[in-house]
Formats: structure tokens, C-alpha cells, sequence
């Protein structure tokens, strides 16, 4: 069983940063690739990133290449996002979510485990 709990979001200025956290209580973390995604208010839930089971391929959505980073601890059970150079349009809940194939995937239909959700506000 997979139980996702976020943690790090919050309130940020514009050009700042945040790591969001993801952990899991289970004992199967490194069985599954995981995703990060998030849904503005009155959008849909979009792709932000991805990392496979061992960590070695990541996967990014073009809206935040070069200034979000995936990486996790499978010795920890734990994915993390660490976003920089925070816009305004970042606002969102963001989501993540747990896969159970090896590689990373952009789909949201494709993750069957998901976290309640941690809010990030950017404020300009």
C-alpha cells in the first residue's frame, strides 16, 4: 500500500524558491516512478515532473525546465521538487503521485496512488 503525504508548500515571492516533499509510509517507494503535477485555480491537473524507480531518468514539463528539479531517496521513501525562480503562474496545488513501472510518464491517468495536495502561492 502507498500513502502520499506532502509537505513544504507555502507562500513565496516571485524569484524565490520552495522544495516540496513527498513521503511515503509504505514499504514498496522504490518499486514505483513518481510524479509531481499541479492544478491552478480553474485548470486542469498538469504534468510538472517525473523520475523513475531509481532515479536515474527525469522527465520535466517545458513550463518549468531549468528552474524545477525531481529527485528522491529511496532510503528515505521521500520525492522531491525544489522549484526556483518561483512565477506568479506557478500558483497552484501540487500533487504527487506514484506509478507502478519502472519508467517516467507525463499521463496523469497512469498514476494510480496520489498525495491530498500542498498549496503553492507565488505572489508577484
Amino acid at each position: 500500500q502507498v500513502q502520499l503525504v506532502e509537505s513544504g508548500g507555502g507562500l513565496v515571492q516571485a524569484g524565490g524558491s520552495l522544495r516540496l516533499s513527498c513521503a511515503d509510509s509504505g514499504r514498496t517507494f522504490s518499486s514505483y516512478a513518481m510524479g509531481w503535477f499541479r492544478q491552478g485555480p480553474g485548470k486542469e491537473r498538469e504534468f510538472v515532473a517525473a523520475i523513475s524507480r531509481n532515479g536515474g531518468s527525469t522527465s520535466y514539463a517545458d513550463s518549468v525546465k531549468g528552474r524545477f528539479t525531481i529527485s528522491r531517496d529511496n532510503a528515505k521513501n521521500t520525492v522531491y521538487l525544489q522549484m526556483n525562480s518561483l512565477r506568479p503562474e506557478d500558483t497552484a496545488v501540487y500533487y504527487c503521485a506514484a506509478r507502478s513501472q519502472l519508467w517516467v510518464s507525463p499521463d496523469r491517468r497512469e498514476y494510480r496512488y496520489w498525495g491530498q495536495g500542498a498549496q503553492v502561492t507565488v505572489s508577484s
